[in-house]
């Protein structure tokens, strides 16, 4: 058989890079097609590529711990009996020796380049704890931007990485007599900078002595970390809180989850519900579903739920359905309880975590009555859903006030008070609880 490269596959539209993070096979390993034979990593979400054929790998030409583009070649895959393929050239391919005019232009051109090895060094990126893009350090050799330079510029994207929009102005600024750094290098202001996303340190580093076990994080709860410092430091936090009275909804999910889970094989679980509900109010304050850029407000036209979800290790992820204002309650379970089931088994993809407009948090679920939740940004609002529980309440009737046992909940509605004032984020999570509350015991799903 031909050798067969194994390429990085397209993870999504956002994602160009993804981390070798183990390699599930090794040089001379026999593999099936199909079967996964590495892990990788991007931002959040970490998956398997499966091998493009049966045969046998050669070569690794990704290394663990080492950033790979997409489409390109990590392995090569051949027959059981091919061998590795060597840059060295075979006896077949070896020339005479060179002529002395030959020898002479060889000496030159190595002079030349030992002259040109100090500043050539200076561009060598690989020594620094900063994390760059292939793209990146193309354009700092390109410019001859030196690794100290590099280092110092404030980087705008995700957990302060320096972006092609970054490294141009900056580009631009150094021509014009202005650059885009910092004095110290990474810029003190972002919440992290990494090569995988390590923590900034707002406290002092403190010893340790005694009965204690010292557990490191993992890559996942670093970016958690990472992410939800940047978000106290981005958004002015607020939070608003109502109290919801879900009765209707109890008693009409007891009615019909029994014959949702016989006729769709899935159960019914309240989270549709709010995610319905959600997704209703925003369409009433569609100046929820924005992000800031700078001095502009960006206002979404899409309305992507994110919906958090706790994985079996613990860590959090945030998988969301897209365009969700275009799909029905039957349509919204169907992409939770996919969306849900394939976090916990670590198959979703890239993209499937990426361009959430507004996010909920279903604290509910370990009990928890109400939350703070923190915003996922970019955006500017999050809500948390309580655990629902049985009160005593005061009904209203035509022949006069009773008491009687109705079911509570507590929405907790967090919001960026840079561009949500009190009103318009008190609003919205009443408009909520409304929708929650008037919810028509005789429908359909």
């Amino acid at each position: 058989m031909a050798q067969i490269e194994v390429i990085l596959p397209k993870m999504g539209e956002s994602v160009a890079e993804a981390t070798i993070t183990t390699w599930l096979k090794s040089e001379g390993d026999s593999v099936e097609s199909e079967e996964a034979i590495v892990e990788i990593a991007t931002d959040k979400v970490d998956s398997e590529v499966p091998s493009p054929a049966s045969g046998k790998i050669l070569k690794i030409l990704v290394q663990e711990g080492e950033v790979a583009a997409v489409g390109q070649a990590i392995a090569i895959i051949g027959a059981e009996g091919d061998a590795a393929p060597s840059s060295a050239p075979s006896s077949s391919q070896a020339t005479e020796a060179p002529a002395p005019e030959v020898i002479s232009e060889i000496e030159n051109t190595v002079h030349q380049a030992a002259q040109s090895a100090a500043p050539a060094a200076a561009l060598n990126y690989s020594g620094s704890e900063r994390f760059y893009s292939p793209l990146v350090k193309s354009i700092a050799k390109e410019e001859g931007i030196a690794v100290d330079e590099l280092d110092k510029i404030h980087g705008s994207g995700n957990e302060g990485r320096v972006t092609k929009k970054d490294i141009l102005a900056f580009v631009d600024g150094r021509k014009n007599g202005a650059s885009n750094t910092s004095g110290t290098a990474p810029d003190q202001q972002t919440a992290a900078s990494t090569k995988q996303g390590s923590v900034v340190q707002s406290a002092p580093t403190t010893s340790v002595s005694g009965d204690v076990e010292i557990i490191e994080m993992d890559r996942m709860r670093k970016l958690i970390a990472v992410n939800m410092v940047k978000s106290k430091q981005t958004s002015a936090h607020v939070t608003s809180f109502v109290e919801a009275d879900v009765t209707n909804i109890v008693n009409w999910r007891n009615k019909m989850k029994k014959h949702f889970e016989q006729q769709e094989g899935e159960k019914l679980t309240f989270t549709p519900i709010f995610i319905e509900a959600i997704v209703k109010a925003i369409k009433d304050f569609p100046m929820i579903n924005v992000s800031v850029e700078g001095e502009k407000i960006i206002r979404k036209k899409n309305i992507n739920i994110g919906m958090a979800a706790a994985l079996p290790s613990g860590n959090l992820i945030v998988p969301v359905i897209k365009n969700a204002d275009q799909l029905n309650l039957l349509g919204i379970t169907k992409s939770v309880n996919d969306l849900a089931k394939r976090a916990r088994e670590n198959k979703l993809m890239p993209d499937e975590i990426q361009g959430g407009t507004y996010t909920v948090s279903n604290v509910g679920t370990f009990g928890n009555v109400f939350g703070t939740p923190i915003i996922n940004q970019p955006q500017v609002a999050v809500m948390a859903v309580g655990a629902i529980k049985k009160k005593p309440a005061v009904i209203e009737t035509d022949a006069g006030d009773t008491i009687g046992i109705r079911h509570f909940m507590f929405l907790s509605h967090s919001y960026d008070h840079r561009v949500v004032d009190g009103a318009l984020g008190g609003m919205f999570v009443r408009r909520v609880a409304d929708y929650l509350e008037n919810w028509d015991v005789n429908r359909g799903i």
